[in-house]
């Protein structure tokens, strides 16, 4: 089924509107890309802090979240400083994971149920003929996908690490694959079955 990364709260941050959490996320990763200065990556890093203090998540959930994309990020240091310098390397890299705790935060906060509902708010005002519902399961299922197949790809790492095939890249994205398109069938039947299409 579709893992869902919602930790359970009643902050101020879990009870607001999914539609104004994905319009502030919207607004601070536009903002930190207009605004080049570092000024803008640091208020952008105090009000994300501040998010994480207020929906009472730990820096665990911060870390789970930044951890898959840590190689990522390592390779776009190292170009960084490669090409420019390391001060340009550091701002850049931390540019992203200021881009990424804040997507994290909205995931963390947010239900799918919630973002489903959330997002048909938002378009109630749409033409009749668009379907509302169908749009917002589409970009719920988007938003939750990418933590199903992070979940899945560490399940994989740890199973072919026992058989000692961990460097085999094969060996790791075949199965991947596989069980990627297997949960996007069973979610598919799901939807089929109660008459969603």
């Amino acid at each position: 089924m579709l893992t869902d990364l919602y930790v359970t709260g009643d902050s101020p941050v879990h009870r607001t509107r999914p539609v104004i959490k994905i319009a502030a996320l919207i607004v601070l990763c536009t903002s930190l890309f207009a605004f080049e200065g570092r000024e803008s990556l640091l208020i952008s890093a105090v009000i994300v802090t501040a998010g994480f203090a207020l929906a009472g998540l730990k820096a665990r959930h911060a870390w789970q979240s930044l951890r898959p994309a840590l190689w990522i990020l390592i390779a776009i240091f190292a170009v960084q400083v490669y090409l420019a310098d390391l001060a340009l390397a550091a701002f850049v890299v931390s540019r992203f994971a200021v881009l990424i705790l804040a997507a994290a935060l909205v995931t963390l906060t947010t239900t799918t149920s919630q973002f489903v509902d959330g997002i048909g708010a938002a378009l109630k005002h749409a033409p009749a003929w668009v379907p509302k519902a169908r749009i917002a399961l589409a970009i719920s299922l988007c938003i939750r996908f990418i933590p199903l197949i992070r979940n899945t790809f560490g399940e994989v790492r740890q199973a072919q690490r026992a058989r000692g095939l961990e460097r085999n890249f094969l060996a790791l994205l075949v199965p991947l694959v596989v069980r990627t398109l297997k949960s996007a069938d069973e979610i598919s039947q799901a939807i089929y079955a109660r008459s969603f299409d």
